[in-house]
């Protein structure tokens, strides 16, 4: 019985995104662009101990330029090592 009921659901469900889909590309582009940034918009939340993690890093590299104590790169040298 549940194998029935979740293949009736899963069919239910692409049903509703191929109604979402075509809807979607019906819409002018600047507003497809604007529901796909709301989309990934909901999918990339923000870790805040990642984010605290990042603040400290940064920090803690500015203070040891400060000291003199990493070597810092000129941005054409980076781009003709990598070709970029």
């Amino acid at each position: 019985m549940y194998e029935i009921e979740s293949e009736i659901f899963g069919a239910f469900i692409m049903e509703s995104l191929d109604h979402l889909a075509k809807k979607a590309i019906e819409l002018q582009p600047v507003e497809r662009i604007r529901l796909v940034e709301a989309i990934l918009y909901s999918l990339d939340k923000p870790d805040s101990e990642v984010e605290k993690s990042w603040i400290a890093e940064s920090e803690a590299r500015y203070e040891a330029y400060k000291r003199g104590e990493l070597e810092i790169k000129d941005w054409d040298e980076i781009k003709k090592k990598y070709d970029l």
